[in-house]
Parts: C-alpha cells; sequence; structure tokens
C-alpha cells in the first residue's frame, strides 16, 4: 500500500512539472539573445537615471527577456519600453513611476542603437 502511494504521489509530481498542451502552444521559443538584449536596454536605463540608488525599472524588465516590456522585435533589434523611478515606486498603492523609457538593442542583444525617449512619463 505504501508502495501505491509512493508511486502515485510520483506520478502526480511529475504531472505537476509536464506543461499541458494549451500552454505549451500559446508559447513562443525566446530568442536566444532576448533576454542579453533586455539586461543591456535595463543598465543603460539605470545608468542614464542615477544608479540603482536613485532608480529601478519596472519589475518586467527583471523578467527573463523582459517579455511585456518588449514593444517590438524587427530587423534592427529589441525595441523596450518600460517604466522606472525612485525605488520602491512599485510597491508604493497606487505605484508611482516618474520616467519612461524607450530603448532599441541590436538583433544580437550586443549594443544600445538608441535611447528614442528618458523623461517624464508620457
Amino acid at each position: 500500500m505504501n508502495q501505491l502511494k509512493t508511486v502515485l504521489a510520483l506520478i502526480g509530481g511529475i504531472w505537476l512539472l509536464t506543461p499541458n498542451a494549451a500552454t505549451a502552444q500559446t508559447s513562443r521559443p525566446l530568442p536566444l539573445t532576448q533576454p542579453k538584449a533586455a539586461n543591456l536596454a535595463r543598465m543603460r536605463a539605470e545608468s542614464l537615471n542615477g544608479g540603482l540608488g536613485q532608480y529601478r525599472a519596472a519589475s518586467c524588465m527583471y523578467e527573463t527577456g523582459a517579455g511585456s516590456c518588449l514593444e517590438s522585435i524587427s530587423n534592427k533589434g529589441f525595441q523596450f519600453l518600460f517604466q522606472g523611478g525612485a525605488p520602491g515606486w512599485q510597491q508604493q498603492t497606487p505605484p508611482n513611476p516618474t520616467i519612461e523609457t524607450s530603448v532599441l538593442v541590436s538583433r544580437d542583444g550586443d549594443r544600445i542603437l538608441e535611447v528614442s525617449y528618458n523623461g517624464t512619463i508620457r
């Protein structure tokens, strides 16, 4: 009886770790250079806005690949658009960002091609 419980627990654990068909079909593969590009864009915004002692990018820029801050992918590269502000801005109720940043990073994730905007929230 104990062996049966152990087997059922293992099967249940494996089932929880296996993505279901709906999840597998809706997720697109992440370009290998996207996380690198996102990190570069976030670090540029941190640098432009006084460093981590004075600025924090939106939490989406800390997600792998920053998917919800990714505005577009084109032949030019990865275009990120995100908000930021003083440390703790996202924990305020409601969150109070003060800066918006738009950064274009090369397709290989190695170079900032353009910071088209870094200023007050538009």
